[in-house]
């Protein structure tokens, strides 16, 4: 797997800041088929932090469904995977980036 297809998105939640913030531990949407390994060598390298650890979670799908002049209408959001990165003192990682 190509390193630049394992980190999908970061996770912006008041936990997931509280986390940064506090322990410098930092939450992404990283692809199902990624390891702990490849996920370490894709925050490494695309944010140049030390990585101390890696943590991952499966959240399972979700049955949603809404009610619309058609009837109701059933879907089904996707499973993903988390992973919670803990980065060495000192370093952090600017998720938000800086608008130029």
């Amino acid at each position: 797997m190509k390193l630049s297809d394992v980190l999908i998105k970061p996770v912006l939640s008041e936990k997931a800041n509280q986390q940064a913030e506090k322990s410098n531990r930092y939450t992404f949407v990283v692809a199902r088929k990624a390891n702990k390994l490849e996920i370490k060598k894709a925050v490494e390298e695309f944010y140049g932090v030390q990585v101390e650890d890696v943590n991952t979670s499966v959240v399972p799908s979700k049955l949603k469904s809404k009610y619309t002049k058609a009837g109701f209408i059933i879907g089904r959001k996707p499973a993903k995977k988390k992973a919670v990165i803990t980065v060495a003192k000192g370093d952090t990682i600017d998720i938000y980036g800086a608008a130029v």
